[in-house]
């Protein structure tokens, strides 16, 4: 299935690196959730990286001379409700549940079943209207990928498989990141700025910002008891907040308007195999072969759900007009 993935050649090669990089920095998410969770609760976790990820974001705007939208007219603050929605269902929503998910999952596994988030994207799409029609090879791709998921579970194993609370919460999360990208594409489609084009990177820090006060409100579940001042976990979470979440998701935004989002949906082939790597290399983790073998089909059920869409060259006219999809991991 390298067809789908890599058909185009990318028209600017500099998008090679971001795109590794991007992949690094995602993957390497999980990881470090993972570490930030001996020092802090998975609320904590989440309201850190969120308003770390909004300072570089905001900051970033400030540099380029990007003002966030304001309350004063009608559109500017039906755009804040939807961008408010697209926060609690792509950043708020599914960091939390990664945090509750890997105190007893492995990173790594986090990061595999977090690869499921194209699937649910179409199966969201298609209950919500946004996808108008399946085409046979996209559903096999469904059916394809979500039997990689099973296969990772191991339910007949019993006890010896993977299906626990911890998982469940990891694939709620990657459910999350489905219905914020159906959500932003219908919400943003519905609210009128006015005919002004604002800045991806705008809604972006707009977005962080949104789920900066959002995830206030989740700090008193879990969130406020003390924090553990260790210095690889506080560290683990500074880095997750200020690159992992701040200069990746700004790094997303250039792939998207140079490439368009296709090209730059990629990544999550990428990401499965760096979490996995990572959390070998520093936690030890191990993966038998009935993970790895539900990783590789979870991906081909990926490629299969994507072989329909368009190229990144059909998309670059639209990068100009449409916003950018929710940040995420």
């Amino acid at each position: 299935m390298v067809g789908p993935l890599w058909r185009n050649v990318l028209y600017n090669r500099a998008n090679y690196v971001r795109l590794v990089t991007l992949a690094l920095l995602w993957g390497a998410s999980f990881l470090f959730i993972k570490l930030g969770l001996e020092a802090m609760s998975p609320t904590q976790v989440t309201f850190s990286r969120i308003a770390l990820g909004a300072v570089v974001l905001v900051g970033l705007c400030l540099l380029r001379g990007l003002r966030p939208g304001g309350f004063g007219s009608p559109e500017e603050r039906r755009l804040w409700g939807v961008i408010a929605g697209a926060a609690v269902f792509s950043n708020v929503l599914p960091w939390t549940l990664y945090g509750i998910g890997e105190r007893t999952v492995d990173s790594g596994i986090a990061g595999v079943l977090n690869a499921t988030t194209p699937l649910w994207t179409v199966l969201f799409g298609l209950a919500f209207g946004t996808e108008r029609s399946v085409r046979p090879l996209r559903l096999l791709g469904l059916l394809v990928g979500f039997s990689g998921v099973v296969v990772i579970l191991a339910p007949w194993h019993g006890s010896s498989g993977l299906l626990g609370w911890g998982v469940l919460a990891c694939l709620g999360a990657a459910m999350s990141y489905g219905v914020g990208f159906v959500y932003m594409g219908r919400g943003l489609n519905r609210s009128g700025t006015d005919g002004r084009r604002i800045s991806p990177l705008t809604v972006g820090a707009m977005q962080m910002s949104a789920a900066t006060g959002l995830s206030v409100l989740i700090l008193p579940l879990g969130g406020l008891g003390p924090v553990e001042l260790s210095p690889v976990p506080l560290l683990a979470v500074g880095v997750l907040g200020v690159f992992g979440t701040g200069f990746a998701f700004a790094l997303h935004l250039r792939i998207v308007s140079d490439e368009g989002a296709t090209t730059a949906s990629t990544v999550t082939y990428l990401m499965p195999a760096v979490s996995v790597l990572l959390g070998w290399l520093v936690l030890g983790e191990s993966f038998g072969p009935r993970v790895l073998a539900g990783m590789l089909i979870v991906l081909l059920g990926v490629a299969l759900s994507r072989t329909n869409v368009r190229s990144g060259r059909e998309h670059r006219d639209e990068t100009e007009t449409r916003s950018p999809e929710p940040a995420r991991d």
